[in-house]
């Protein structure tokens, strides 16, 4: 523990369905309402399920209308998020040691619905009329790789592909490179845009998402007994993550504290978690542990809560068996009912909900949370949120393959 360095969060930046921006993002919170509705991206008439949480996003508000032209939305969303979190952190990366500066970025699909576009570009006009840039937007490694182009960042660099933990993992991975003293900022996070046709309806034809059709706002229902699949989301979040000193010594604003993390496997199923929760709760209890924490010490946990019937309940086993006695009292939400399930993404606009949530001492509630499902028996924070001050929070991601991750963090001081 002497040689593990502090990480604070500096800075976050979020495009996605209820804000774009921090402070939007938090107002989009506070309002509680749900952004999910009808698809408009695209023609869903012919899958059962035909609502998402869209956003409306305008690419050269964040970059030069030629550097927009030569990247993907999936781009886009990578590059927004990370120069708002950049901004907010006011980070001044040309007096930064660049090798001591990173990316680790976390996406499920990466830029398959673009390939998808140019796939039918390819049918439709041939070969020549393909995108130059397919073959470098396409790959999920596009997303770190493109931060550090865009911003000379030269240190560690990776983005992984793991589903919907995916952006959770990227922060945890950015969040080992501080503390193993690798880097001194990374820039962190996840992306995902994945509302095109065919990648939309892949998820519809297994059967994973809400047909709820006729009530879009209240369709995502996490833990609820009327839930019937997720809604898919859109967009991304970025958090400047920064050696917890050096932050200080520069008058940098501290969110809040990454303290611990943790990820492993089912080892069971490629869309079914593994039902009686005990490896997700290990990653948990893991998480805990590289915290230092007790479980008794967390006040909230954010849960994965993606409104689904195998996953809600397993969730729910799972920490029942990390928290025992402990549980009945531990306040509990999911906030993909406000804007649904951005596979990847989810994760990292989940910490940053989490760290303004230490911040300003408001826990945001489970909307559409009206009767507690079969095995869904904890305090999910219905209505208006919980105004509550918590030092600790646990933050959980699951996602296809059966990868669990999961955040521990601390409140700032």
């Amino acid at each position: 523990m002497a040689d593990r360095r502090r990480v604070a969060i500096t800075g976050i930046g979020a495009v996605t369905p209820i804000g774009i921006t921090r402070e939007a993002l938090w107002n989009g919170l506070r309002a509680r309402k749900s952004a999910v509705r009808e698809v408009s991206r695209f023609d869903a008439s012919i899958f059962k399920s035909r609502i998402a949480a869209e956003i409306d996003f305008e690419p050269t508000d964040f970059m030069e209308t030629r550097r927009a032209k030569k990247l993907d939305r999936f781009g886009h969303f990578v590059l927004a998020t990370t120069r708002l979190a950049i901004e907010d952190a006011e980070l001044k990366l040309e007096t930064e040691d660049r090798e001591r500066v990173g990316s680790m970025m976390g996406t499920a699909l990466g830029g398959v619905g673009y390939a998808e576009e140019q796939f039918l570009v390819f049918k439709n006009e041939g070969i020549r009329s393909v995108s130059a840039t397919l073959a470098t937007n396409v790959f999920g490694g596009a997303a770190s790789c493109n931060v550090a182009i865009e911003f000379g960042v030269q240190g560690p660099n990776s983005t992984n592909a793991m589903s919907c933990a995916s952006g959770t993992m990227g922060i945890g991975e950015g969040f080992r490179q501080i503390r193993d003293n690798y880097a001194d900022v990374m820039l962190c996070g996840g992306a995902e845009s994945p509302l095109n046709q065919l990648c939309f309806g892949a998820f519809a034809i297994i059967r994973a998402m809400s047909t709820r059709n006729d009530d879009p706002k209240h369709a995502s229902r996490p833990f609820d007994r009327n839930r019937d699949g997720f809604v898919m989301g859109e967009g991304g979040a970025v958090l400047v993550l920064e050696e917890y000193e050096r932050a200080k010594a520069r008058g940098a604003h501290i969110y809040a504290e990454i303290v611990g993390y943790a990820f492993g496997n089912d080892a069971h199923h490629m869309t079914a978690p593994l039902p009686d929760g005990t490896q997700a709760a290990r990653i948990m209890k893991n998480a805990l542990r590289d915290a230092h924490v007790a479980p008794h010490e967390i006040g909230y946990v954010n849960a994965h809560g993606s409104s689904t019937p195998l996953n809600d309940p397993t969730e729910t086993r799972a920490i029942r068996s990390v928290f025992g006695d402990h549980a009945a009292k531990l306040p509990v939400s999911s906030t993909k009912a406000y804007y649904g399930h951005a596979l990847g993404a989810s994760g990292a606009m989940e910490a940053a909900i989490c760290a303004l949530s230490l911040e300003r001492g408001w826990l945001p509630p489970t909307l559409n949370f009206d009767q507690p499902g079969e095995g869904c028996d904890l305090d999910y924070i219905p209505g208006d949120g919980r105004d509550k001050n918590v030092e600790y929070i646990l933050s959980n991601s699951f996602g296809f393959g059966g990868i669990n991750a999961a955040l521990v963090l601390k409140r700032a001081g």
